[in-house]
C-alpha cells in the first residue's frame, strides 16, 4: 500500500501499519510527540491500522485536533484520580473542550483544596506512565461489565448507541473507561496539566436530569505553554463581564428574580441608550428604516402559522395549556410573525418596495439553565430587530445593504476584526427541521455563498445552523475565555411569506410573493454590553461611558467654581460629576481612574483666577490646563464622531508601554 504524508511524499509498504508504527517510520522524535493521526482527513486514534493507499498526516501537540487527543487523555487521567480518592464517585462523560477539558462525576461539589489533591494523584497516575490499551466488547457484555463496575451512566450511554455500533474502551493500568478515543499511547504525554474550576452541570445537559459535579481542566505539551495559557486566564478574569460589569455596577442579578433575569443598573442603562439611539437613528435616518411597536406576546394560533409552535416550541414561554384552556399565548421569541402583519395591513405596489420595518424589539427565550451566563446568555434581552420586505430581483442588493450597516457598527463599535462570518445551513440529512424543498434551500444558500465572496469577506460554512425557515449569516465573536457567540445575525427567508399569505402587485397588476430578509443591525443589547465590557476592560468610548468627566476641586473653597464647571458641561450635553469631598486632590483622581472615568478636571486657586481647567485624561495622563471652551469642544467632537482613541495610561494613570 502507499502511504501519502502531508508534505506530498509517499511511503509504501507491504503489510498493514497502525497510525504510530507509520509515525515511528517517519522518525523517533515524531513518534514521541505523535497525539493521534488523521486518514484521508478523518481524526482516528494512533493504534489505528492502515490497510490500503491514503493520505496520512501525524498529529501533535502543536495541531489543534492532536492537543485535543492529549486533553481528552488528561480527561480519563483525572477520572482515574477522582475514583481513586472518591471510589463511590460514579463516571459520566470527560471530553475535551477548546481551551481544554472536563469530566462530569455523581458525587458532592469539589472545592479548590479537593482540587489540588486531585492534581498530585494525577501526577503520580502521569509519573507510573501506564501503558494505555484500547479494547472492543459486544453490546450486551459491555453493559454487563459497566453494570459490575457499579457504572449506571456508563450503562445509560451504551444502551443509547444505535445497534451494530462499535463499543471500545480505552485502560491505563486498572482503570478502564468507555470511550471512542482517540488517546496517547500513555499516561506521560500529559506532561504540563492544571485543574481550573467545578461547577454543576445537569447530566446530558438537561434540567429534568440529576445536577452533577463537573471539573474543568487544561492541558499541553510543555509547561510554558500551560504557564502562558494561565497567564491569558487571569487577565481574562480580570476583563469577564460578570465580574467586571457587576464591579462597575452596570447590572446584577438576583436569585428571587431568576436565571438569565438581569437587573440592568443606572449606569449600565445609560450605555444601551446611547447604543439603542445610535443604532435607531442609523437605521431611520441614513438606511431607510420604519419603525413598529408590536405586542410582547400573542396567541399560539399566530406562531402556528409561522412554524415555530412545530419547530421552537421548546424554546418559547408559553402562557396556558392547549389542552384547558380555550387561548393559549406565548411570549415572543422573535418579531417577524408581527411585522409581516403591520405588511399585510395596508396593500403594497411594486413601487413601494423595498419596506424596511425596524423594531427594538424585547424577546424571550427558554433558555436552559445551564446555558445561562451573565449578560451573554440571557432569557429576556432586547435586539436591534429589522424586516426587510422586498421583490425578488431586490434581495441581493438588499442583503448587501444589511451586510454594509452591520459592517458600519462593527466598526463604530471597534470590534470589527475581532468577527468571524459564517454561512449557516440546512442539513440536508435532517430534513424533518426544516420547512421548505430542498431545491429552495440550495438556492438561497448559494446566493449567500456567492455575496460574502463578492464582498470579499472570509467565511465558514456550518451545516445544521440554519434557522428553520432559512440560511442566514452569523457574525460571531468570542469571549475573554474563548466561547463563541452569535453577535449578528443576516438571514434568507424565500419561505414565511407563502406561510402568511404575503403578497404585492406587479406592474402587471399580479399578485406576486415577497422576499424577506431578517437581520440585525449590532444584535442584543444585552449581549453587546458584555462584549464590550471585555473588548475595552471597562474603559470605554468616551460616548459610551456612564460618567465621561469629573470634576475635581483641590479643596472645598473651590466648589462653586466647580459646579459652574460642571453647569456648563452639562449643558454641552457631557455627563458629568463634581467631587465636593474633603478628600485630598491625589485620592479623588485615583478613585475617578479606578472607575473608568475618561476626563477629570481638577480646578484650584490658579484655574479659578484664569477660567480654566487642568486636564488629566486616561489617554494622554496630564494634558494640562486648557480654557472650558476648549476642552468642551474637544470632547463634544470626539462624542460626536465616537472617536475611539487609543489609551496610554492605566487605571493607576502609569503610562501604558507599547
Amino acid at each position: 500500500m502507499i502511504i501519502t504524508l502531508k508534505d506530498g511524499s509517499q511511503k509504501e509498504y507491504a503489510e498493514s501499519k497502525s497510525v504510530y508504527e507509520i509515525a515511528l517510520d517517519i522518525s523517533e522524535g515524531l513518534a514521541r510527540a505523535a497525539c493521534a493521526g488523521e486518514v484521508d482527513g478523518e481524526v482516528v486514534d494512533l493504534r489505528t491500522v492502515v490497510e490500503k493507499d491514503c493520505e496520512v498526516s501525524i498529529l501533535t501537540a502543536n495541531d489543534e485536533k492532536g492537543l485535543a487527543a492529549l486533553r481528552h487523555t488528561a480527561s480519563h487521567v483525572l477520572a482515574e484520580a477522582v475514583k481513586n480518592l472518591y471510589p463511590e464517585a460514579k463516571l459520566a462523560i470527560g471530553p475535551s473542550i477548546d481551551n481544554g477539558f472536563y469530566y462530569d462525576f455523581d458525587h458532592e461539589s469539589f472545592s479548590r483544596e479537593e482540587l489540588d489533591a486531585l492534581e498530585k494523584e494525577m501526577k503520580k497516575i502521569i509519573k507510573k506512565g501506564a501503558k494505555i490499551e484500547r479494547y472492543t466488547l459486544p453490546r450486551e457484555e459491555a453493559i454487563k461489565f459497566m453494570e459490575e463496575k457499579g457504572e449506571p451512566y456508563k450503562v445509560e450511554l451504551i444502551k443509547d448507541l444505535p445497534e451494530g455500533e462499535e463499543i471500545s474502551f480505552y485502560s491505563q493500568g486498572d482503570f478502564v473507561d468507555l470511550c471512542a478515543g482517540p488517546h496517547l499511547m500513555n499516561t506521560k504525554g500529559v506532561k504540563a496539566f492544571k485543574l481550573t474550576s467545578s461547577s454543576g452541570a445537569y447530566w446530558r445537559g438537561d434540567e429534568k436530569n440529576k445536577m452533577l459535579s463537573r471539573i474543568y481542566g487544561t492541558a499541553f505539551s510543555k509547561k510554558d505553554e500551560l504557564n502562558e495559557y494561565l497567564a491569558q486566564m487571569e487577565e481574562a478574569k480580570k476583563r469577564d463581564h460578570n465580574k467586571l460589569g457587576r464591579e462597575m455596577e452596570l447590572f446584577t442579578t438576583v436569585d428571587v428574580i431568576g436565571q438569565g433575569l438581569p437587573l440592568i443598573m443606572p449606569k449600565g442603562v445609560i450605555i444601551l441608550k446611547e447604543l439603542q439611539r445610535w443604532v435607531e437613528d442609523l437605521e431611520d435616518n441614513e438606511w431607510g428604516y420604519v419603525r413598529t411597536k408590536t405586542p410582547l406576546m400573542a396567541k399560539s394560533d399566530l406562531y402556528k402559522i409561522s412554524g415555530h409552535w412545530d419547530h421552537y416550541k421548546e424554546g418559547m414561554f408559553v402562557l396556558g395549556d392547549e389542552e384547558k384552556d380555550k387561548e393559549v399565548y406565548a411570549l415572543r421569541p422573535m418579531t417577524c410573525p408581527f411585522q409581516y402583519y403591520v405588511y399585510k395591513a395596508t396593500q403594497h405596489s411594486y413601487r413601494d418596495l423595498p419596506i424596511r420595518y425596524g423594531e427594538t424589539s424585547t424577546l424571550f427565550r427558554n433558555e436552559d439553565s445551564g446555558e445561562m451566563h451573565g449578560l451573554t446568555r440571557v432569557r429576556q434581552f432586547t435586539i436591534s430587530e429589522g424586516h426587510l420586505i422586498m421583490r425578488p430581483d431586490q434581495m441581493v442588493e438588499e442583503f448587501k445593504g444589511c451586510m454594509a450597516l452591520a459592517k458600519h457598527c462593527l466598526e463604530t463599535l471597534g470590534v470589527e476584526e475581532d468577527v468571524t462570518y459564517h454561512l449557516s445551513k440546512w442539513d440536508p440529512d435532517n430534513k424533518e427541521k426544516y420547512i421548505g424543498e430542498p431545491e429552495v434551500w440550495e438556492e438561497t444558500q448559494e446566493h449567500i455563498r456567492q455575496i460574502l465572496t463578492e464582498l470579499n469577506i472570509p467565511f465558514v460554512e456550518d451545516v445544521g445552523e440554519a434557522a428553520f425557515y432559512g440560511p442566514k449569516v452569523d457574525i460571531n465573536a468570542k469571549n475573554v475565555y474563548g466561547k463563541e457567540d452569535t453577535m449578528i445575525t443576516i438571514q434568507w427567508d424565500a419561505l414565511l411569506a407563502e406561510q402568511f399569505d404575503m403578497y404585492y402587485i406587479d406592474e402587471n397588476g399580479e399578485k406576486k410573493r415577497p422576499g424577506i430578509i431578517h437581520r440585525t443591525a449590532m444584535g442584543c443589547y444585552e449581549r453587546t454590553l458584555a462584549w464590550l465590557i471585555e473588548k475595552y476592560a471597562g474603559l470605554f468610548p468616551t460616548w459610551l461611558c456612564p460618567e465621561q468627566v469629573r470634576v475635581l476641586p483641590i479643596s472645598e473653597k473651590y466648589g462653586e467654581y466647580a459646579e459652574k464647571v460642571q453647569a456648563q458641561l452639562k449643558k454641552n450635553g457631557i455627563r458629568s460629576s463634581v467631587d465636593n469631598r474633603s478628600e485630598k486632590i491625589g485620592y479623588k483622581i485615583r478613585e475617578a481612574r479606578l472607575q473608568k472615568i475618561p476626563y477629570m478636571l481638577v480646578v484650584g486657586a490658579k484655574e479659578e483666577e484664569e477660567q480654566v481647567v487642568s486636564v488629566r485624561s486616561r489617554y494622554l495622563g496630564d494634558e494640562g490646563q486648557k480654557s472650558l471652551d476648549a476642552f468642551m469642544d474637544a470632547v463634544c467632537r470626539e462624542i460626536r464622531t465616537k472617536e475611539i482613541r487609543k489609551i496610554e495610561v492605566d487605571a493607576e494613570g502609569k503610562r501604558i508601554e507599547n
